[in-house]
């Protein structure tokens, strides 16, 4: 992974970590990516991008193993459903993904993390 230079703005703690280039993630296309020891789903939902866990919480799904329809990902295991803009499960409200924004620069993919 390749790191962007320069702090994020009003954001001390954050830093932008490259994932991948915008050619990589079409539509409806995700990609497991391990940036700076997280591992994540990058996922171009609609043509805007989102970065989640990989892991769904209910019982360690593999979230790259499941289907990608709109912003909705789905777990191959139990198909609890996750919205991959707001992290919210559809299934079950208690439930939930933690996500972090993506930003671009050109066409390679940034995630933001903590």
């Amino acid at each position: 992974m390749e790191w962007l230079d320069g702090r994020i703005p009003g954001n001390a703690v954050g830093r932008l970590v490259r994932v991948g280039t915008t050619d990589e993630l079409r539509p409806g296309q995700k990609k497991l990516v391990e940036a700076d020891g997280w591992e994540l789903l990058v996922c171009n939902a609609f043509g805007a991008y989102y970065a989640i866990s990989a892991v769904c919480p209910h019982q360690d799904g593999p979230l790259q193993e499941g289907s990608l329809v709109g912003e909705i990902v789905t777990c191959p295991v139990h198909g609890y459903d996750f919205n991959v803009r707001t992290g919210e499960c559809q299934f079950d409200p208690e439930l939930g993904i933690a996500t972090y924004p993506v930003k671009l620069q050109g066409a390679d993919l940034y995630v933001e993390l903590p």
